[in-house]
């Protein structure tokens, strides 16, 4: 793969982005920028204090001036879950690199994420997490360049599946 090209991880919160995403910048030698600890750091609050104090809407926003203000290559970029909201940010980050969706069905997510109220995640009061799945998925799909089904991987399994299909895609690119 291009090496000026960012990896960029897209997918619901508990699939493991920023976990894979900084296992996948160690196995590939690259820089990695995870953008809810950049808004995060950038804000000087937590994820969900904005959320709770400033309300969805203007969280989206903030999350997307974040992101078009991102000006960086050859990362891996772990992004909010949220991210797919916008498509002013999701086209920015597809200009500098491919976007991949890492996938996992309904079960095992909710199972990962048991801290719903504190995380950060961005939903509406009467939203339920299954909710949020059915809104989103459509919207992975159409962002992903490449899919990655990550049911029944572990990190480094994980990690190992999107640097093989990172190199082969970018093999074919050249042919």
């Amino acid at each position: 793969m291009n090496d000026e090209r960012n990896l960029v991880l897209i997918g619901m919160p508990g699939v493991g982005k920023s976990t894979v995403g900084v296992l996948l910048a160690k196995a590939l030698s690259r820089s990695f920028v995870d953008t809810d600890v950049y808004l995060q750091a950038r804000e000087g609050r937590r994820l969900q204090d904005i959320i709770d104090t400033e309300g969805l809407d203007r969280f989206r926003a903030i999350e997307e001036a974040y992101i078009l203000s991102l000006d960086c290559r050859g990362h891996v970029v772990a992004t909010g879950g949220s991210v797919v909201y916008s498509e002013r940010a999701m086209a920015h980050l597809r200009r500098s690199g491919l976007i991949v969706y890492l996938y996992l069905p309904l079960e095992p997510l909710y199972a990962r994420v048991t801290n719903l109220d504190s995380r950060g995640v961005v939903m509406a009061p009467d939203q339920t997490f299954a909710d949020l799945f059915d809104e989103r998925q459509p919207l992975y799909a159409r962002y992903g360049d490449l899919t990655i089904d990550c049911t029944g991987l572990n990190h480094d399994e994980a990690v190992a599946v999107i640097a093989s299909a990172t190199n082969t895609r970018h093999a074919h690119d050249h042919e």
